[in-house]
């Protein structure tokens, strides 16, 4: 029997760690220098982002994670990043599940998805970057 999406997000989401916007807003608080990547496209940023979140689009996150800039110029080594927390944004917060599979197969320590993703960091009235 085939499921939608709606249905696969929801059977992944128990291998995943989710925080909610609060949780990450706390971990920013505690930490200014954490990684978070907003795996929405482009187009999609036209509402805004969070204050120094990476944009690496979902289609392109795994083949790019280790060649963008903003990365490059913080970690040496995909190595070193992958031993960093690493908070994963998208919409809602059903790419960020997938992202966090992939990232974790890739051998990524500490990924964790934004339950909720922009739209409930946006509704928390959180600063928003243009």
């Amino acid at each position: 029997m085939a499921i939608n999406g709606r249905a696969l997000v929801e059977k992944l989401r128990s291998g995943v760690a989710e925080l909610t916007v609060l949780q990450l807003q706390e971990k920013r608080q505690q930490n200014p220098q954490a990684i978070v990547i907003d795996i929405r496209e482009v187009a999609e940023t036209a509402q805004g982002s969070i204050p120094n979140a990476v944009l690496i689009p979902r289609g392109v996150l795994e083949m790019q994670i280790d060649s963008n800039d903003s990365i490059k110029q913080r970690f040496s080594t995909l190595d070193e990043l992958a031993e960093q927390p690493v908070y994963l944004l998208c919409r809602s917060g059903a790419r960020s599940i997938f992202s966090a599979l992939s990232l974790q197969l890739m051998g990524f320590k500490e990924v964790y998805s934004i339950e909720g993703g922009f739209l409930a960091w946006q509704a928390a009235g959180y600063d928003v970057s243009e």
